[in-house]
């Protein structure tokens, strides 16, 4: 292959993005890989098996979400071929020359070290010990609380709710009248599901927090309208078991990790900013003087 040929194909690989140079460096120290299959040529420079594995990581979400697999393969084939024939004809044109290029290059060079180094701390702090902690200490600091379930009827005006409580307590069922009346299409049949008393309105929760199951409210007047609610059951919030929410423990999990660090970074380096005065400075601001404990009578 050519040294023309071999830059092109460093060149398109660059314009992958951030996270592609990130797994291609994170590959290069493992100590490299089996030998690359051909998949394409542009005007002889091979596109391979690996080119298309770090565009498909880089790419990711940008993919048109009804393309799997040989079809989500083909498309971003595709895509590294005309990446391809832009990087020749930006060849050609000497941009990688240019003092805007190597700026981008070495901006996506940085983006590249952090992510990789960012990833090494994810891996090294979502383990099972960790995140079974993080899950225990969240469990252990929630705090006692009721859900409701309810329907409820919606209407613009206090005479038409109140003679949709009519209705309902002459024996219809709520539902049924929900299901005529209400405007709120988000509950079918007036069901509301289970909520905890701040996910509603003050008023609404309020109301629901007060009644009893089985009970029907009086119209009640919120910023949507006037509302009936009919209470079905009420019981302690219970904190969901780990496998339904491990996903989401870790990431927070490896989150509280990257911030330690990135803080930690921060409190030994010195940094200065154009935007900001440093400390010290005449424009600085002082530092405030921390509240003094009140003076016992």
């Amino acid at each position: 292959m050519s040294h023309a040929c071999k830059n092109a194909r460093s060149l398109a690989r660059a314009a992958l993005g951030a996270t592609a140079l990130a797994a291609l460096l994170a590959m290069s120290v493992a100590g490299g890989t089996a030998a690359a299959k051909t998949l394409a040529k542009v005007n002889g420079v091979e596109i391979t098996d690996e080119d298309l594995k770090l565009a498909l990581e880089d790419l990711g979400p940008a993919i048109p979400r009804q393309l799997e697999g040989k079809a989500r393969e083909s498309y971003v084939l595709d895509f590294l071929i005309d990446e391809q024939l832009v990087v020749q004809k930006a060849q050609a044109d000497k941009v990688a020359e240019t003092p805007e290029f190597a700026k981008k290059l070495g901006y996506l060079r940085d983006k590249a070290l952090m992510e990789t180094l960012l990833g090494d701390v994810a891996l090294k702090a979502a383990t099972e010990a960790a995140i079974k902690q993080a899950y225990e200490e969240a469990a252990k600091n929630q705090k006692p609380e009721t859900e409701y379930h309810a329907h409820h009827i919606l209407v613009p005006t206090e005479d038409e709710a109140k003679a949709a409580l009519k209705r309902v307590k002459g024996g219809e069922d709520f539902g049924k009248v929900a299901t005529e009346l209400s405007k709120d299409p988000g509950a079918k049949g007036g069901d509301l599901g289970w909520f905890t008393k701040d996910r509603m309105v003050p008023e609404f929760g309020e109301a629901a927090a007060k009644m009893t199951p089985g009970q029907i409210s009086d119209p009640i007047k919120t910023q949507f309208g006037w509302h009936v609610i009919k209470l079905d059951e009420k019981r302690p919030k219970v904190f969901p078991p780990l496998d339904q929410v491990k996903d989401q423990v870790a990431r927070y999990v490896v989150q509280k990790a990257q911030s330690e660090l990135v803080m930690k970074l921060r409190d030994g380096s010195k940094i200065e900013r154009a935007d900001q005065p440093a400390e010290g400075s005449p424009g600085a601001k002082p530092a405030e003087k921390p509240a003094e404990p009140a003076k016992k009578k």
